[in-house]
């Protein structure tokens, strides 16, 4: 016997049915599709997440579509790498981190980060750190102080929605004094903050300090402009 005289046994290979040969294979014409409509046509079926026409439940969820916090706190976030070298005994401050340009903002408190190993025994002092950070320094025998965070109330805003400019004409110049004119403002010192939710159906040229994407994206399909001010 010989390699090509292998074959497999008969009747456990079964040729594929050929359809649409006619009328007398027993699958002509339609080929067992039935008649017209979505299966009868090759590439059936859709993507995975079709359903029928009605709106993707993936895009249904709230959750998509996220949000602008207004009050999230930003640290100055410093890793441990970039304290290699500091003498031992050395008492690193937030001003000391400073001077030394490893502070985006001097004003925002200061976070370590256990990125890196620190050799010597020095004293830091921060507004927060991380478990890694804190063990890497009392490891080398330094000591690491929690200074107390400063709550720096943030400038409050007053809030509006796109809603709530639906009585402005059409053209009109939406501006903080003509919102606090219309009674819109619980505090027409502080700055306003507009919101998406809601709309209009006239094009505005609205002034505010602040705006979430969504009502900018509504007032701009209206026809109308955004613009961003400094608070006073």
């Amino acid at each position: 016997m010989k390699l090509h005289d292998l074959k497999p046994r008969r009747g456990s290979r079964k040729g594929r049915k050929r359809v649409g040969r006619g009328i007398s294979a027993g699958q002509g014409k339609t080929a067992g599709r039935g008649t017209k409509g979505e299966g009868a046509r090759a590439g059936s079926g859709g993507k995975i997440y079709r359903q029928g026409g009605n709106l993707p439940f993936f895009r249904r969820l709230p959750f998509k579509r996220g949000f602008t916090n207004l009050f999230r706190q930003q640290w100055n976030e410093v890793n441990l790498e970039q304290l290699e070298g500091i003498k031992a005994g050395t008492e690193v401050t937030p001003e000391i981190l400073a001077e030394a340009g490893l502070l985006r903002d001097p004003e925002k408190p200061v976070a370590i980060l256990g990125r890196g190993e620190v050799s010597a025994a020095i004293k830091v002092h921060a507004h927060r750190f991380t478990i890694s950070a804190r063990s890497k320094i009392e490891g080398a025998g330094g000591e690491a102080h929690l200074l107390p965070l400063e709550v720096v109330e943030e400038e409050p805003f007053n809030v509006i929605t796109v809603g709530d400019l639906r009585d402005f004409d059409a053209e009109s110049i939406v501006t903080p004094t003509e919102l606090a004119a219309a009674g819109l403002l619980a505090d027409p010192a502080k700055p306003v903050a507009l919101q998406g939710r809601g709309r209009v159906k006239v094009p505005l040229t609205v002034k505010v300090h602040f705006a979430t994407r969504s009502a900018r994206s509504r007032i701009l399909s209206a026809g109308g402009t955004l613009e961003i001010v400094e608070a006073a």
